[in-house]
C-alpha cells in the first residue's frame, strides 16, 4: 500500500510577519510545536541553506536527536511564503530515518492559511512500516494539528503555548480518570460480584425486596459503565464536568442517608466525593476552548 504523507492546514487570523516569525524562530518554533523539545540553529554562511539540530525528550532521561536543512522563500504572488526542509536523525530509537517537507503562508483576505506537507522513510523495515501505517504516522500528524491549532491561539488570542497544552493535558488526564472510575464502579462491585453493600444501601432507602434491589443495583452499573464510556467520546465534556458538580454532593448525601456509619470507613463517601467534586470543578474550568486537532485540515 501506498503510504499517505502527513497533511495538515489552518487559517490564522493575524500578520505574515507575526506569523513567519512564529515558525521560523528557533526557540519560539519549539514552544508550540509538540514534535520538538528544542531547535538549535547551526551558524551558517550567507546564501546557503540554514542547517539545525532538534531534540525530542521522550521522557526517563532519553531522547531523539536530528538534523535538518531549512530553506525559506520570502517570494511568491500576493506575498506568499515558502519554507522547505530536510531532516532526519541517525538514532535507531526513532520511528524516523530521513524525511523531507514544506510549509506554505498563503494570504487569504484578513487571514493566513498555514499549512505542511511532509514524508518519511522509516527504521525496522517491514515491521516499521507497519507500525508507521497503523501507529506512529496517524500520531504524529495528530500532534502536528494539535500543535498547529496551538499555534493559531497564540498569535490569535495570545495564550502562551505552555498555559495551552498544561490545560489540554490536565483535560485529559481528568477525562480518562473520570471514565475509569465510572466504568470500574460500574462494572467491578455493581455488575461482576454484586456487592452486598451496594444492595443493603439500595434497602435502606429505599424497603424494597432483595431482588428487586439487586436489579436496581444492576442498571445503575450500566449506567455508569455508559457514562464512562461518554466521557471519553463526547466532545462537550464541559456539561459533564458540570453534571458531576452536583451529582456528587447528591450521591454523598444519599450514601450517607444508607448508612452513616460509613462515615468512619477509610476512603468514606465524603471524603472520596469530595475529591471527586473538586477534581470536576478543576475539569469545568478548564475545559473551556481546549486547543484539538480538529481544527485542522487533515486531507487537501
Amino acid at each position: 500500500m501506498k503510504r499517505k504523507p502527513v497533511y495538515v492546514e489552518i487559517d490564522i487570523d493575524t500578520k505574515m510577519d507575526d506569523l513567519w516569525k512564529a515558525t521560523q524562530t528557533p526557540d519560539l518554533h519549539a514552544q508550540w510545536d509538540l514534535r520538538f523539545s528544542s531547535i538549535t540553529y547551526l551558524p551558517k554562511n550567507d546564501n546557503e541553506p540554514q542547517h539545525f539540530t532538534y531534540t525530542r525528550s521522550l521522557g526517563f532521561g532519553q531522547k531523539i536527536e536530528g538534523w535538518g536543512i531549512s530553506t525559506g522563500s520570502h517570494e511568491g504572488k500576493n506575498g506568499t511564503r515558502s519554507s522547505s526542509l530536510h531532516f532526519g536523525t541517525e538514532q535507531r530509537i526513532s520511528p524516523i530515518k530521513e524525511g523531507r517537507g514544506y510549509w506554505k503562508y498563503i494570504l487569504k483576505g484578513q487571514s493566513i492559511t498555514f499549512l505542511t506537507q511532509y514524508d518519511y522513510d522509516v527504521n525496522f523495515g517491514k515491521i516499521g512500516q507497519v507500525l508507521d501505517r497503523l501507529l506512529f504516522r496517524p500520531l504524529i500528524g495528530w500532534g502536528t494539528a494539535l500543535s498547529f491549532d496551538v499555534l493559531k491561539r497564540w498569535l490569535e488570542k495570545e495564550e502562551a503555548p505552555v498555559s495551552q497544552y498544561l490545560r489540554f493535558f490536565v483535560y485529559w488526564i481528568t477525562t480518562f480518570l473520570f471514565s475509569f472510575i465510572w466504568i470500574y464502579h460500574g462494572l467491578i462491585p455493581k455488575l461482576v460480584y454484586s456487592h452486598p453493600d451496594e444492595i443493603s444501601m439500595v434497602n435502606n432507602i429505599i424497603p424494597i425486596s432483595n431482588e428487586l434491589a439487586y436489579w436496581i443495583v444492576m442498571v445503575a452499573g450500566i449506567i455508569e459503565i455508559l457514562l464512562g464510556f461518554i466521557f471519553l467520546f463526547i466532545k462537550k465534556k464541559r456539561l459533564l464536568f458540570g453534571l458531576q458538580i452536583i451529582v456528587f454532593p447528591l450521591l454523598t448525601i444519599v450514601a450517607i442517608m444508607a448508612d452513616s456509619s460509613l462515615l468512619t470507613h477509610p476512603f468514606n463517601p465524603l471524603t472520596f466525593n469530595i475529591t471527586l467534586l473538586v477534581i470536576s470543578i478543576i475539569g469545568f474550568v478548564i475545559s473551556k476552548d481546549i486547543p484539538t486537532a480538529s481544527n485542522c485540515k487533515r486531507k487537501r
